[in-house]
């Protein structure tokens, strides 16, 4: 009887390494579980997670014999966390192996969107180079950036955008020792001192809308928003509107509500750069964050201590 059960839409490959390190039987969503035989169920002792799909008590109370829940991905927002220590159930999810791809992801939008990289390659595919130059866009070495949230993923971003001999300012729970790069209290003074300024807070609860309306005002129409966290972590509606209106600049958006049927209203606008939520989407780092949440399993499966357990 397997004593593990993958759950949510992993890629034939992942599926298959999870079911040949792991043994694991495998459910597309957390409302299949009931699905399963009684005596399946009962001899569960840990869930590799992936998706965003509510993970929760219910979910949870189907595997009376549940110890761990390893997530496929740093941002664990879907796993109800609380309901899983008041079970004495560990959470893991999988941080580090996947920072370089998200920074870069964010840099690379951050270009895209000030040189307008989209609308160029457009214009020279669509012949009209041959009757003039395209416009001039956005110089951005040199600028004022803005982090808001310097963890692991905040961090590698700021000394991605150094080299750009950017002049970084940051928000965070509380003052970092850096380089030099300037502490704000409060998000709304961070937008008001840069003119860029990029997302890189967990999802959850605490940080929903924390990009909210006012610090969308107080970085202004030449302000740009760079969002690689949640597409909670921004009033989007807001957002829509101080795009639209002009009163932003642009934005640089890998994440949204309701992925992936986004508000259409994205769509028509050309200073944003879209992106389909792929900041960790290589080959070599998906397959590392498999590897670290099987790594996880197997840890617990041993009595041994779990990798990175966040709870």
């Amino acid at each position: 009887m397997s004593k593990v059960l993958a759950i949510g839409p992993y890629s034939e490959s992942e599926l298959a390494a999870h079911q040949e390190q792991l043994g694991c039987l495998y459910v597309a969503v957390p409302g299949e579980i009931a699905g399963l035989s009684e005596a399946e169920r009962a001899g569960i002792v840990a869930v590799a997670y992936k998706g965003y799909h509510a993970f929760g008590a219910e979910a949870m109370d189907q595997l009376p014999a549940l110890g761990v829940v390893a997530n496929y991905g740093v941002g664990y927002d879907a796993i109800d966390v609380a309901a899983a220590d008041a079970r004495g159930v560990k959470v893991t999810n999988t941080p580090d192996v996947l920072n370089d791809d998200v920074a870069d992801l964010a840099v690379a939008m951050w270009l895209m969107q000030g040189r307008e990289m989209e609308q160029a390659s457009a214009w020279a595919r669509s012949g009209k180079w041959v009757e003039k130059p395209y416009r001039l866009t956005r110089k951005l070495s040199g600028s004022k950036v803005g982090i808001v949230g310097l963890g692991r993923i905040g961090r590698d971003i700021a000394d991605r955008l150094a080299a750009f001999k950017t002049e970084i300012h940051y928000h965070a729970r509380s003052e970092k020792e850096t380089p030099g790069w300037t502490y704000h209290a409060d998000p709304v003074a961070l937008a008001k001192a840069v003119d860029f300024l990029f997302v890189a807070l967990v999802g959850g609860k605490a940080t929903e809308n924390y990009v909210s309306k006012e610090v969308i005002e107080a970085l202004g129409p030449r302000g740009v928003i760079i969002n690689i966290s949640r597409g909670t972590t921004v009033d989007e509606g807001a957002l829509l509107d101080a795009l639209e209106s002009g009163k932003l600049a642009g934005a640089g958006l890998d994440v949204f509500l309701n992925e992936p049927d986004i508000d259409q209203r994205f769509y028509a606008l050309d200073n944003v750069v879209i992106q389909p939520h792929q900041g960790s989407g290589t080959v070599e780092t998906r397959a590392a964050m498999a590897q670290l949440q099987r790594d996880n399993i197997k840890a617990h499966l041993a009595g041994e201590a779990l990798k990175t357990p966040v709870n």
